[in-house]
Order: C-alpha cells, then sequence, then structure tokens
C-alpha cells in the first residue's frame, strides 16, 4: 500500500513538473487616457498562442489595478469567449494606434458566447468587470502601452 501511495506521488510530481517550470507572463505599465483623467494599470501581456488561449481562465480575483493585454501583433478579428473564466470582465478592443473601439461590459463568467468586435484589432484589453464604466472608459479613449507605439519612451526613439 506504502508503494502505491508513493508511486502516485511521484507521478503526481513528475506531472506538475511543467506547469512549474512555465515562464512567467511579462508584466508592463499601461495608461488608459479618458478626457482629461489617466488611469494606470499592471497588465500582464498574452502574445503567444498558448497565452492568448488561456487568458485569465480559473482565476478567482484581480486586483483593480490589474489586467491582460492581449497582443495579436497584426489586426485580426479575435473571438473572445468566457469557458473556465470565473470572473465578470470588461474586454476593450484596441486598433492599431491604440485607440479603443469597443467595450464588451461585464462578459458573464463561464459563457461560451463569442465576443468579438467585429472588425480587426490589434489588442484586447480585460479588466475587472464593471471597471471601465466605473473610471468613464469609453470607445475612442486611448490606451497608452509599447506595442501601439504611443509612449513618451516611443516617441523618443
Amino acid at each position: 500500500m506504502m508503494k502505491k501511495a508513493l508511486f502516485a506521488l511521484a507521478a503526481l510530481t513528475v506531472s506538475l513538473a511543467p506547469i512549474a517550470a512555465a515562464d512567467p507572463m511579462e508584466v508592463t505599465p499601461l495608461t488608459i487616457k479618458s478626457g482629461e483623467a489617466q488611469h494606470n494599470f499592471s497588465v500582464e501581456i498574452a502574445n503567444d498562442p498558448d497565452e492568448i488561449s488561456y487568458g485569465l481562465m480559473n482565476r478567482e480575483s484581480m486586483d483593480a489595478d490589474k489586467g491582460m493585454l492581449f497582443d495579436f501583433a497584426q489586426p485580426r478579428d479575435p473571438a473572445m469567449f468566457m469557458k473556465n473564466t470565473l470572473i465578470p470582465l470588461d474586454m476593450l478592443f484596441i486598433s492599431v494606434d491604440g485607440k479603443v473601439e469597443m467595450i464588451a461590459r461585464n462578459t458573464v463568467p463561464g459563457s461560451l458566447r463569442t465576443i468579438s468586435a467585429g472588425i480587426p484589432v490589434k489588442a484586447v484589453l480585460e479588466l475587472n468587470g464593471g471597471l471601465a464604466a466605473e473610471l468613464g472608459v469609453q470607445p475612442g479613449d486611448t490606451i497608452i502601452h509599447p506595442i501601439f507605439g504611443n509612449t513618451e519612451t516611443d516617441a523618443g526613439e
């Protein structure tokens, strides 16, 4: 009996090793410019197929000043969904120049409904559900981040 338990523990440890060895996602600052207001966030960058597919699945909470920025590199019409996502999210669909094109507000956790802007976008920013409305963020506002080439550092290069 003891040998079976030790074997099961060893097998579990080996099967979890690749998960523990996975590289953490890059985290960068991001600013939303809405009218005269600026809202600062720290966002994880999802820019490879596995990160983009997994997104914020299985997270039970997210701090109000955090988010995830999906960088598609080339503009595309992404099909976002909430499968295995436990928290409501606001999804901001963003053009190549950093303009918010559309906002899907308070998306439903666990929903398999496809969420899309219906136009090609460079990125999608996911924030806690309701936060965009609370901050007054609207289509036409600007997301300031290096992927859009609109930060002060980008301008000086």
